[in-house]
């Protein structure tokens, strides 16, 4: 018998399919048992324009069977089967598709969904095996057709007999080695887990023998037995009407996924008929994952091609601020090249992310308007990594997420959204306000606080640290300016100093200046204190409660807010302070020194020097 080699090229695509292309050598079975679904699928095509052929599906089916003496998997199948021909065209030459070529010679419609338009999938067997065997009878025809191959040396086609039409591949697995435990491939339990997570949706019964635990006829005794089983769920929900689906049922598919243990605070389910036509349901989490706000935490949506699992996350269909997001997409139009695993540079794939950022968005929106107590549930989990989502982009994202953030509001002493804020501006109010801080309470008893307060204006109080960054980016919501309670100029009227005062302070402020050494830029009147004597400002793009948030970062240690002192001139203090600095230097500095450090104390920031501070406040006592 005759050994025919591969082409030239085949032969290095061989190579690199066997070595390289794929990430997961388990992928294979899933090519097997799409290219026997394929096969059935095209006796279904025939039987609609030939009505001499009859399709019962019920007597179609995949059958996937082991033997671990012999070391065998075989997939088989009830399809339309192979002539000699196409057995050269089809195997012979890598990466042709025969399911592609039937489609196009039979003018099947893009209604109508075959999977293989794969090319190189059936190759993906000699990753496991070092033999694999192809034994076929085409639909129709009497002669069936054998094929072997032991890889990139050539293959070798022979007359066989087969009872019925259809085919069978054979493989002959690898012997274990230190790095790969091919074992595996001859497991019952792994197979049927690994057609559960890629083949789940075929819609052809994939059958196989099983073990079974089960009382002996006659007897007390229990012994275990063979059951042949279909092992794939076939009918995929997404591909159901949404008008036949219950709310149990939704529920029950997000925790046959193990998306998560809880349930699901909210569920998307489309059907997409466009450029690209795709089906999918998407669920928002009730609770955030253990490791959502850490680096080992994956986004992404399970992708299938009509029916088939081609990635379990694909990143690419969800932006980072929407990564909270579970779920699956199904597709009959994706343009797959050499591997399912390149999707990522997939055009159509793009379409299908940018439609469903706009539909998480709409749904979202939704939520708030609608059902404001589950919209604030999930802010509580997931807003955070909205806010991330401003900042991380530079603000490129503003737009589509600044109507989904909420911030607590001093006066309504609640959660409220920018528009709500904007809605109560008073006239003559130039800026949205907003304090940071590490608690609600102690923001609004912050002293920069008082004097807005006293104007009637509302606070937003940030209390993430990704708060004031997201805003900083942003800078402004509808014309209006986002500015700190700490920021030099408050656009506001601001408290009269006393005539001289002014005057008389800047020899003062000028010596505490330099009594503190670099700790602050500059010692001022403060125009917003009222009944506090001291605070800390900022001036520039960092602020302090950044500082704070950026030194806990290891190349941030250097960073530094430019921090100001100010001094409340109608504060019995600063009488206090004067008389120090007219006649008593060492009083002076102590007051310098403690008035320095309870400003820090009021920001949250840590005393420079604990032993110092306490020997000050005892010299004081």
């Amino acid at each position: 018998m005759e050994k025919k080699e591969f082409q030239a090229e085949s032969k290095q695509l061989l190579d690199l399919m066997i070595n390289s292309i794929y990430t997961h050598k388990e992928i294979f079975l899933r090519e097997l048992i799409s290219n026997a679904s394929d096969a059935i699928d095209k006796i279904y095509y025939k039987a609609i324009t030939d009505k001499s052929i009859s399709f019962n599906k019920d007597d179609y089916y995949i059958q996937i069977s082991f033997d671990k003496e012999n070391r065998t998997l075989s997939v088989k199948d009830t399809g339309i089967g192979m002539t000699k021909e196409e057995l050269e065209n089809n195997l012979g030459v890598i990466a042709r598709s025969g399911s592609l070529q039937f489609k196009k010679e039979n003018e099947i419609k893009d209604g109508y969904d075959i999977i293989g338009q794969f090319g190189v999938g059936f190759y993906s067997s000699f990753m496991v095996a070092d033999k694999v065997t192809v034994i076929t009878r085409p639909f129709g025809s009497d002669k069936a057709w054998e094929w072997e191959s032991e890889g990139i040396e050539g293959y070798t086609i022979e007359e066989t007999t087969k009872d019925e039409y259809g085919t069978e591949v054979i493989l002959k697995i690898k012997e274990n080695t230190e790095d790969e435990n091919y074992d595996d491939y001859l497991d019952e339990y792994n197979l049927m887990n690994l057609v559960k997570k890629y083949s789940d949706f075929i819609r052809y019964p994939i059958k196989m023998e099983v073990s079974e635990y089960k009382k002996k006829e006659d007897s007390d005794e229990y012994e275990t037995v063979k059951v042949e089983k279909t092992i794939n769920s076939m009918v995929p929900i997404w591909r159901r009407n949404k008008n036949e689906l219950t709310d149990e049922d939704y529920i029950n598919f997000y925790q046959e996924k193990r998306f998560g243990f809880d349930k699901p605070l909210k569920w998307i389910h489309l059907s997409i008929d466009g450029a690209v036509r795709y089906n999918a349901i998407l669920y928002i989490p009730s609770t955030v994952p253990y490791d959502y706000y850490s680096r080992e935490y994956e986004k992404g949506l399970e992708l299938y091609s009509s029916g088939v699992m081609i990635m379990e996350k694909c990143k690419e269909l969800l932006p980072d601020y929407f990564s909270f997001v579970k779920g699956v997409v199904d597709s009959e139009d994706l343009s797959l090249n050499i591997s399912r695993e390149m999707l990522q540079h997939d055009r159509q794939l793009r379409l299908m992310a940018k439609k469903i950022e706009e539909k998480i968005r709409e749904e979202l929106l939704n939520m708030l308007k609608e059902d404001r107590e589950k919209y604030e549930e999930f802010f509580k989990n997931f807003g955070k990594q909205l806010k991330y989502g401003i900042y991380q982009e530079f603000g490129m994202n503003k737009d589509k997420l600044e109507d989904l953030l909420l911030f607590y509001s001093s006066s309504e002493k609640k959660l409220v959204t920018l528009d709500e804020y904007t809605s109560r501006i008073k006239e003559g109010q130039e800026y949205i306000y907003y304090a940071s801080g590490d608690n609600y309470d102690l923001i609004d008893k912050l002293p920069q606080t008082e004097i807005i307060k006293d104007n009637g204006y509302e606070i937003l109080y940030l209390i993430d640290e990704v708060d004031e960054f997201a805003l900083k980016v942003m800078r402004d919501y509808k014309g209006k300016e986002f500015k700190s309670v700490s920021s030099e100029d408050l656009g506001i009227e601001e408290e009269k100093v006393e005539e001289g005062k002014e005057t008389e302070s800047k020899e003062i402020f000028e010596k505490m200046k330099e009594l503190l050494q670099g700790k602050v830029s500059k010692v001022r009147l403060s125009k917003r204190l009222k009944n506090h004597p001291v605070c800390l400002a900022s001036e520039g793009e960092i602020s302090i409660e950044m500082e704070k948030v950026l030194k806990q970062m290891p190349e941030g240690s250097m960073i530094k807010a430019e921090k100001i002192l100010e001094i409340n001139p109608n504060h019995q203090i600063y009488e206090k302070l004067k008389n120090a600095y007219e006649h008593d230097e060492e009083k002076f500095k102590l007051y310098t020194n403690l008035l320095y450090d309870q400003a820090r104390l009021i920001e949250g920031l840590p005393i420079e020097d604990p032993i110092e501070f306490a020997n000050n406040i005892s010299k004081l006592m």
